[in-house]
């Protein structure tokens, strides 16, 4: 039986660690079920052993394997929801998109005001964008445009299948082609990274015309009726979906000099890589930057942009290149990506969807943080203080990298 050059662990025993720490979903309509993917396959999980942290003040973080089995109501709920996406797509298909995207907007108010904790955590989230109190007005402000864009992205996904590719196509401008395509030949597979902004679903078949080998990885552990549906839409574009289970299908695609696009800011861990976000102490997963080191790959962070004019600009920055997985060239590479991050959300924050906590609630876990990137810099492993100790009672050598995992891609939010 082969092993685990990293962890020691034969496959099927850190198959569980390689899943730990997806978030137990708060679901909105459909969209998300792919975003779930990002905690189930790129937690950061210390290498070899599961990863039972979980951060304060917020919701409890659980992989989509541990989640119970659906009960009735759950099933019920499943078949409520497709059919309502039914009948809310084909209206929007038939009928003018102004008017139903204001009613959306409407709705989306709704929401807003009846989900507090939602609430707080974009407020937050949102405070430290603009640098003042979650309480400030500013704050409140992106934090109801954003939900108000979430609303229009879940509508116009609802409208695709009566979009045609070449019209998937024409929504998308990519900026700066030519550089795009020249670092997608040159390397030994493409890790695109970006956040939830814009709409990737919409802009999916302009990636693909230009003959990007664009995969998607896919939490299929609840409302298996829509996410079935939605890669249908997803296959009939050329891309490809790989499951979150089919981790030799993750590796495969950087294998074949592919692209794997990979959701960042899937919410706070305090087990993941500490970055400065915005001026502020947070983490980002461990997984592009440990993927990149250990095939070659080259990281690509990119964003999808709305345009007042309803269409979408993608564009990329520099490319990272991760010389190894020491702990001082992870950290870097992560601290690239959380800068451009930062750059891509700052001109329409408002466009930046996220319901989860970004940040640590508390100033002793930003200290942490802080504390562990400097380890990490001096090459030493930057491991939380309890991973610490719990590593120390194993008798596990020090200094092990922790084990990345892929999240799941732009193009299925």
């Amino acid at each position: 039986m082969t092993r685990d050059r990293v962890s020691g662990a034969a496959p099927h025993k850190r198959r569980s660690a390689r899943l730990a720490g997806g978030e137990k979903p708060t679901r909105s309509a459909g969209p998300g079920d792919c975003a779930e993917a990002n905690g189930a396959l790129a937690a950061g999980a210390d290498a070899g052993k599961p990863n039972d942290s979980k951060p304060n003040g917020a919701a409890a973080l659980e992989a989509p394997h541990r989640r119970q089995e659906l009960g009735l109501l759950a099933h019920i709920a499943n078949y409520a929801l497709l059919s309502f996406w039914h009948v809310t797509s084909w209206a929007l298909r038939h009928l003018p998109a102004r008017p139903l995207y204001a009613v959306g907007g409407w709705m989306a108010m709704i929401g807003y005001a009846l989900g507090p904790k939602r609430r707080r955590w974009l407020r937050a989230n949102f405070g430290h964008v603009l640098g003042v109190s979650p309480k400030d007005r500013r704050a409140g402000q992106l934090a109801r445009a954003a939900y108000r864009n979430y609303a229009r992205y879940v509508m116009e996904v609802m409208r695709l299948p009566g979009v045609t590719p070449e019209q998937a196509e024409a929504m998308l401008e990519l900026d700066g082609l030519e550089r795009f395509m020249e670092i997608y030949r040159n390397s030994n597979g493409l890790i695109l990274v970006s956040a939830h902004l814009g709409n990737n679903e919409a802009t999916a078949a302009g990636f693909v015309k230009h003959g990007l080998q664009v995969s998607v990885v896919g939490d299929d552990t609840a409302y298996a009726g829509l996410y079935e549906l939605l890669n249908k839409q997803r296959q009939a574009w050329g891309i490809e979906i790989i499951s979150w289970r089919n981790l030799r299908g993750v590796y495969g695609v950087l294998r074949r000099k592919g692209c794997l696009g990979l959701l960042v800011d899937w919410g706070y861990r305090p087990d993941g890589i500490p970055v400065k976000l915005f001026d502020a102490w947070t983490t980002l997963p461990a997984g592009p930057a440990l993927l990149a080191a250990r095939h070659g790959s080259t990281i690509l962070p990119f964003v999808i942009q709305r345009l007042p004019s309803g269409h979408f600009r993608a564009s990329a920055a520099d490319p990272i290149h991760v010389p190894s997985d020491n702990p001082a060239d992870i950290a870097r590479a992560t601290q690239e990506i959380a800068r451009d991050l930062e750059r891509f959300i700052a001109p329409a924050p408002e466009q930046w969807y996220i319901f989860k906590p970004i940040w640590p609630a508390t100033p002793e876990e930003s200290a942490e943080l802080e504390a562990r990137h400097a380890e990490m810099m001096a090459g030493r492993s930057g491991k939380p203080a309890a991973d610490q100790a719990e590593t120390a009672g194993e008798g596990s050598a020090p200094g092990r990298a922790d084990a990345g995992q892929a999240e799941s891609p732009a193009f299925g939010q």
